[in-house]
């Protein structure tokens, strides 16, 4: 059975007491020297390492260089950051409606210069027409049965849509083929999206890949949809949450994963076939 975000949060920390821990041990000291070292109590030392305290991020690096492990410590204070915040709850987010939720993304789509973005379910928000969108957030929104204010949500997600114009952004998209197959509203809603990723696909700051059905051997299997940004934030969307990562080794394994993604994807004259024959079969 999955754990809830709590529970899912509580092992998070105790992951981090568990690894400062272990680089205690690893040093040879015991509690009261590191506490002597760091200058603090010994009983802070306690808590922290049964999961009663979260450290703060000085407190990391402080127990890091005691233990004469400072290149631990970024990888340390990411997850401690990640714990209590690594489960955003999209009903949380969602109960006043969609608008503000999109809204929530904007200064972060401002700050990225690089996103890597792989979708296995829909054509991503970046990419989607007025028509996608619209269908695709009317569904969500009847889903969860939270109050409508589509075409609020839906501005807002165009209004975003405009760093894919700007010189400074640079975007790495990858869909699976089934994205093309999959229909959001109408027929004529599929059609115009997938012409619009046609379009889309020829900006000179985009590079749009299709993984075909006949991809195989596949090297990674299809995953959840993740959104990349630079190399300091992976989002993931799950049904209930929208799991976010920090930590600097878990971000270089979403990364690692959409570089082999990307071998199995096919690009230009080969990606607009694919999606042509999508709007071919919607005839």
């Amino acid at each position: 059975m999955p754990k809830s975000p709590i529970s899912s949060a509580q092992a998070a920390r105790e992951s981090v007491a568990a690894r400062l821990r272990e680089i205690r041990q690893d040093a040879g000291l015991t509690g009261r020297d590191l506490a002597s070292i760091a200058g603090w109590h010994p009983a802070k030392t306690s808590r922290i390492e049964n999961a009663k305290t979260p450290p703060s991020d000085d407190d990391i690096r402080a127990w890091c260089v005691a233990c004469d492990a400072e290149g631990q410590a970024a990888d340390i204070v990411a997850a401690s950051r990640t714990a209590d915040s690594m489960w955003t709850e999209w009903r949380r987010k969602q109960r006043t409606g969609l608008r503000r939720l999109q809204e929530s993304y904007n200064a972060l789509f401002e700050q990225t210069r690089l996103f890597r973005i792989y979708a296995s379910n829909t054509v991503p928000g970046l990419l989607q027409t007025e028509a996608y969108a619209t269908a695709l957030l009317t569904s969500i929104t009847e889903f969860r049965e939270i109050p409508n204010d589509v075409e609020e949500a839906v501005k807002a997600r165009l209004d975003r849509s405009r760093v894919l114009h700007r010189r400074e952004h640079r975007f790495a998209l990858l869909i699976e083929e089934s994205v093309l197959r999959y229909q959001i509203g109408e027929a004529d809603t599929m059609a115009g999206q997938l012409g619009h990723l046609l379009a889309v696909g020829s900006l000179p700051s985009v590079s749009l890949g299709v993984i075909p059905f006949a991809a195989s051997p596949r090297g990674v299997w299809a995953m959840e949809t993740f959104h990349t940004y630079d190399d300091e934030l992976v989002s993931v969307e799950l049904l209930s949450a929208r799991v976010t990562v920090s930590q600097p080794s878990e971000i270089g394994l979403y990364v690692k994963a959409f570089s082999e993604l990307s071998r199995m994807a096919v690009y230009g004259s080969d990606a607009r076939a694919l999606i042509t024959s999508a709007i071919g079969a919607l005839e």
